[in-house]
């Protein structure tokens, strides 16, 4: 390819509203242009390195033995309504309706459109296993776009649906795919990690695991242990070991060992953790936090220590919400305890309240919590004594440096991560809603045991650029570069350097390399600039010693640059390729 003739143009100045070095880079570059918020182009550059991810996807899948079809994006509302996503989804999900006044929904996943293709091909356990995937457009209208590819409101992706008679066979197929996505990843290049997570809208019976492009800009944060493999998502993250720790200073003196009575004291105004921490003196640790949520249209208080947070998914989880939770209303609270925020606490709730108390502070020996009433807190308080702690379990966040709830010898270190791939046991989610059943080998009709397994191949782009991003542009793993050689002669009016940079570039071409050749009317400068925000793995500058038959040799990841005569160059590149 010619790059006077290349349809792409690099830009100088960071556009004002890229936030992110990937977004920065891929406009900056010539791979994107925006179309309007969250919606972009491909251009020519960016589309071959999104073939290229493609292409790994789709030998990996292969691989696994997938088997690859289309469906339709436009999906018909009552297929979701009927799984219930067509509410748990929201205002995220694209809706419209055709001239007769049906309704439809552009399509965010595929689970129902897929449980129906194979409720009306399949009907007996002997045309089982079956593994369906597409590499489709997916349309989600989300409240911020933000970060480029990282976040938009079209996305591209790689969804999988697998079909089995047995749980068992469902393990098999899971492993087939966790095993494809580790390889296909190792492929693109990337820093990742496999960790556990919660099914979010997908839902599902069994296990789900995400795949997780480190970085500092990840809206993710993953727990992972120092010693052993273990590693999940915040949202999913056991919490550690509780720490015995001593008791904290009330008032100057310390507490005593045995559990003292309840004494409630005058706290005017004191409303949060940090005042009552700061009028107290003591730490938050040493608080009982008081919590109260809707779920479902009840209330539920939650009670974590003063230095822990609720961790919503998991409560949502152990009551088997159909909805997310959402912090009770002042009006609501005061309506059901007759207190307003800020001083509800567990001992004598009223009001019809559940009570959850996570695991730390049902190990307290005594705390301080709010009195139920206004200005007043007690202290001594203890769990089991003061109120029940029968509903008791993992609410909280785990803490970073906490002891890992699997080896119990590592310490949860947090990083930051995107999520580039998803893999989840649905069992029979889909199945059962949408009647889609099989006969076993007695002639009993089963539901599918299904599973799903997505990959955004965009967002995957963005998360390389974002990793392999430096000062001066991209730089490519070679598996994925738009090109794999980049030819630049530093003067075009050059003849000899002309006619070399020509005759590489037919020769690795005609060796099976694909070579950008900068052909361009170009000072020297603005074409190593570019060729640095581009990114292509291998450069090769034809200049000053090419009456001499040699170039300058350079690596764009490692930046290891070498002059080597012509058909050294050749041969290298030719060793890379087999």
């Amino acid at each position: 390819m010619r790059q006077s003739t290349l349809f792409a143009s690099t830009l100088r100045d960071i556009p004002a509203e890229a936030d992110a070095a990937s977004h920065q880079l891929l406009l900056r570059g010539g791979f994107i242009r925006q179309l309007a918020a969250g919606v972009y182009t491909y251009m020519p550059l960016g589309r071959r390195v999104l073939r290229k991810l493609e292409e790994i996807v789709r030998e990996e899948m292969d691989r696994a033995g997938a088997q690859e079809t289309l469906m339709p994006a436009l999906e018909p509302a009552e297929l979701l309504q009927q799984s219930g996503r067509y509410r748990i989804y929201g205002p995220d999900l694209f809706r419209l309706k055709d001239r007769h006044d049906r309704e439809f929904a552009l399509g965010p996943t595929h689970e129902e459109v897929v449980t129906t293709l194979v409720k009306n091909e399949i009907s007996s356990y002997r045309r089982l296993p079956v593994t369906l995937y597409q590499i489709q457009t997916k349309f989600r209208d989300e409240r911020r776009p933000r970060f480029g590819l990282l976040r938009g409101r079209e996305l591209l992706m790689k969804d999988a649906y697998s079909f089995d008679a047995s749980w068992e066979g469902l393990d098999v197929s899971y492993r087939a795919m966790y095993e494809a996505y580790v390889r296909i990843f190792e492929r693109c290049g990337l820093n990742f990690r496999a960790v556990e997570a919660d099914g979010g809208a997908i839902g599902g019976e069994g296990g789900t695991h995400e795949f997780m492009a480190l970085s500092a800009i990840g809206e993710d944060t993953i727990a992972a242990c120092t010693c052993c493999n273990y590693a999940a998502n915040l949202e999913r993250a056991e919490a550690g070991s509780v720490r015995q720790e001593e008791q904290r200073v009330v008032q100057g003196e310390q507490m005593s060992e045995k559990p003292r009575q309840l004494e409630k004291i005058h706290t005017p105004g004191v409303r949060t953790i940090e005042q009552l921490t700061a009028f107290l003196g003591v730490d938050a640790s040493a608080i009982i936090k008081t919590l109260i949520y809707e779920a479902d249209g009840g209330l539920v208080a939650v009670l974590v220590r003063g230095d822990h947070e609720v961790n919503e998914i998991k409560v949502k989880n152990y009551l088997g919400a159909s909805e997310d939770l959402t912090l009770a209303e002042p009006q609501a609270i005061a309506a059901a305890i007759g207190v307003p925020t800020g001083f509800a606490g567990p001992v004598g709730l009223t009001g019809n309240v559940r009570v959850l108390a996570d695991a730390a502070v049902a190990q307290m020996e005594t705390g301080i919590a709010g009195a139920n009433e206004v200005d007043y807190h007690l202290l001594g308080v203890v769990p089991g004594r003061d109120f029940a702690a029968s509903e008791c379990g993992d609410f909280r966040n785990a803490c970073e440096g906490e002891a890992c709830p699997r080896c119990g010898e590592g310490k949860l270190q947090f990083h930051k991560g995107i999520e580039v791939g998803h893999v989840f046991k649905l069992g029979t989610r889909y199945s059962d809603v949408l009647g889609a059943r099989f006969a076993d080998e007695g002639g009993r009709e089963r539901n599918y045991i299904m599973g799903c397994y997505g990959i955004g191949i965009s967002r995957l782009l963005a998360a390389i650029a974002e990793q392999t991003a430096d000062e001066h542009g991209i730089a490519w793993p070679r598996a994925i570069a738009p090109y794999q050689v980049h030819v630049i002669p530093v003067q075009r009016q050059n003849a000899a350097q002309m006619q070399l940079a020509e005759e590489l570039a037919q020769r690795l071409s005609r060796l099976g390399a694909e070579v950008l050749l900068d052909d361009r009317d170009e000072r020297a400068g603005v074409k190593f600039h570019d060729a640095d925000l581009i990114g292509i793995s291998v450069r090769i500058v034809v200049g000053k010693h090419a009456e001499e038959g040699k170039v300058e040799y350079t690596e764009r990841v490692t930046g290891v640059k070498e002059l080597l005569t012509a058909e050294e160059a050749v041969e290298r590149i030719e060793g890379m390729r087999n």
